[in-house]
Order: structure tokens, then sequence, then C-alpha cells
């Protein structure tokens, strides 16, 4: 069977970044940041933030990642993020739809420590069994290149502060 079910895509990224666990909420819970911190991530557009039944902050917004094939051809994927503030301050969890039955879900959680904030992120994706062997893969490089990119921005905030 090609298109059954799938065992789930998980893993678990931990950083340290020297800019205190409020700087770094903000800047993840607005998802225009994610432009640049993702490798992918291009544009982000119709953000809407609303509350959900138990008062938590919810932002809903499409990020365009952009897929480059052989540095001929190139394909806007438009995914949609519905993000929850969690714990305020703490913790924020994304669930991704995108095309072609993809789905994943990232909860970063923050916890000060004395030089910073530790950030860890635990992703979980299912893919159809085509596709999760690339799914896997750019799961994983987008998650290393996003504790990168958040630990130099982060860490220049700090000395800027």
């Amino acid at each position: 069977m090609l298109d059954g079910p799938t065992p789930e895509i998980a893993f678990v990224t931990t950083f340290l970044v020297s800019s205190s666990v409020d700087q770094v909420f903000t800047h993840l819970s607005d998802p225009h940041s994610y432009i640049g911190l993702s490798p992918l991530i291009v544009a982000v557009d119709d953000v809407r933030i609303s509350r959900d039944a138990e008062g938590r902050t919810v932002t809903d917004y499409v990020a365009v990642e952009r897929f480059r094939f052989l540095r001929l051809l190139r394909w806007d994927n438009r995914i949609r993020v519905r993000m929850v503030t969690t714990r305020p301050g703490a913790q924020l969890v994304s669930d991704v739809v995108s095309p072609a039955r993809v789905r994943l879900r990232a909860v970063v959680d923050l916890t000060a420590e004395e030089t910073g904030t530790r950030v860890q992120e635990r992703v979980t994706a299912t893919a159809p069994a085509l596709l999760r062997r690339f799914v896997t893969g750019q799961a994983r490089q987008v998650a290393a290149y996003r504790a990168a990119e958040l630990t130099r921005r982060m860490n220049g905030q700090a000395e800027s502060a």
C-alpha cells in the first residue's frame, strides 16, 4: 500500500540564546519573524489574531515556503499555520497544514537560564509514504537552520539591549 499510514516523524532541537525569555517569546510570537528564520519562508500574509475558548492568543496565518529544484524550478508552497500561546511567555504551539496531506506540529518551550534562554522545539509530523523522506529531511534541516538563525538574531539583541 503506497499511501497508507506511516509512522510519525519526531525529533527535538534544544539550544541556548543569550536574550531573555520575553525577548525570544516576543520574536517567535510574531509570524513575520519567521521570514528568514526558516530558510524556506519567503512571505507571510493573511495574519489574523484571536482568542480561543480558553482565552489563549491564537494567530492564524499563511506562510509561503519557496522550494527550488535543480536551481531552475521554483515552487511556492502556501501553508496554513495556527500558532497558539499555550503558556504566555513560555510556550508556543504551531500546527501547520500543507498541501499533499503533510501535517506538522512544533512545540516551542522557553526556559530562563542564567546566561539567557533555553529553547526547546519538539517537532512531530506526518506525511504520505511517498513524501516522508523529503518531509523528514526538510523538517530537520529547517529546525537546525532556525536554531542557528534564532541564536544569531537573539545574541545580537542581547548585545544591543
